[in-house]
């Protein structure tokens, strides 16, 4: 099973790779026609030089952007292995949602989620009238 994981994300990596080639390939292809198109329009050997130097920086950027996309492309699949690594065992691992804190302590009422009432067992109008309607911070609503 680990092996077929690997062979799939060495796969995954090789076409996200090859997608990056390609994109590289086709931005110093329109660096270079353009460079030409210019060269022809331009009469000043100033501006052909202009132009020049533009394809060189396109193409230089192509080849950065490209090696940053492999970059990328390793590291994601470092953390699909490393996340595939730490899904394998026993299955005593710990959960997603997890009502302990620190070194395993409990929470107990401490909030274990952003959003008010969740995760705590309380309700959130306690306090103020017990017959108001509508949320506030413990007073009445009126």
């Amino acid at each position: 099973m680990q092996g077929a994981k690997k062979a799939t994300e060495t796969m995954k990596e090789t076409a996200a790779n090859i997608g990056a080639s390609a994109k590289s390939g086709k931005e110093k292809t329109k660096a270079t026609v353009q460079e030409k198109a210019e060269k022809v329009t331009a009469g000043d050997p100033v501006q052909k030089e202009m132009a020049t130097q533009k394809k060189e920086a396109k193409v230089s950027q192509a080849e950065l952007d490209k090696l940053a996309a492999r970059e990328h492309n390793a590291a994601t699949k470092q953390s699909a292995a490393a996340a595939a690594h730490m899904g394998t065992g026993t299955g005593t691992g710990t959960a997603a949602y997890s009502t302990t804190g620190a070194h395993g302590q409990p929470m107990g009422a401490h909030q274990t989620s952003a959003l008010p009432g969740h995760g705590t067992g309380h309700n959130t109008r306690v306090g103020g009238n017990p017959n108001a309607t509508g949320y506030g911070t413990g007073g009445t609503y009126n």
